[in-house]
This record gives C-alpha cells, sequence and structure tokens, in this order.
C-alpha cells in the first residue's frame, strides 16, 4: 500500500514541475502535458520529443502501476527514470540560472523519488 501512495506521489509531483522562459512564458507541466497530449491526436509529429514522450510515458507506467496488486518496482523504477530526466534537467537549469521557481518546483519530485527507491531497495533487503 504504501508502494502506491509513493507511486501516486510521483505523479502528483511530477506535474507541478514549472518551467518559465523569456520575459513572459511559464507553465506547469501539467498544462504543458495538456497541450501535448492535444497535438498527438492533431499533430503528432510537432509533440513527438524524447523530453516530451518520455516523461509522459513515465506517468502512463506509474498509472499501471497504481492498478496491480503489488506495483512492479522494476517499472516504478523505469518510470522514474524516465520522469527524472526532465525534472532533473529543470532541476540543472533552475540551479544554474538562479530561478528559485523552476528550482523549487523540481524538489518535491526528486524528495518522492529519492524515498520511493530508498523503500523499495529496503522492501528487498
Amino acid at each position: 500500500m504504501k508502494s502506491k501512495f509513493l507511486n501516486f506521489l510521483i505523479i502528483l509531483t511530477s506535474l507541478l514541475g514549472f518551467l518559465e522562459w523569456g520575459k513572459d512564458k511559464r507553465l506547469f507541466l501539467f498544462q504543458a502535458e495538456a497541450q501535448i497530449i492535444s497535438k498527438l491526436f492533431t499533430n503528432p509529429a510537432s509533440a513527438i520529443h524524447p523530453l516530451t514522450i518520455a516523461p509522459l510515458v513515465g506517468q502512463i507506467m506509474l498509472l499501471i502501476t497504481l492498478f496491480q496488486k503489488t506495483p512492479n518496482k522494476i517499472l516504478t523504477f523505469i518510470s522514474i527514470g524516465a520522469l527524472g530526466v526532465l525534472l532533473g534537467l529543470m532541476f540543472f537549469i533552475g540551479l544554474i540560472s538562479l530561478n528559485l521557481k523552476i528550482l523549487l518546483s523540481t524538489i518535491p519530485f526528486l524528495i518522492v523519488a529519492f524515498l520511493t527507491i530508498n523503500y523499495h531497495r529496503k522492501v528487498r533487503n
């Protein structure tokens, strides 16, 4: 039950990532994801990119684990990796640009991902 809750938190915190570029452009990841999903149906070629598809697939895999009796550990780790690529990059961008909004928006995901990995490692032993 705890692993399902942690997987749910990973999905939730991954949607809270914040992007900001230019002078007046900003977007939360849940808004970007909605745009990507709508573009997949209207213009798939414009939406297909590793930094857009990998996190989306990671979230779908985590959703699958929520419906399993006991969430698959490997599926959880792959999902964390797929989401971690984008959110880790965002963390790095926030760090080098000293943008606290971006930096602070990624920290909840990184904390929950770390806790989830530690939980699964302890359960194994």
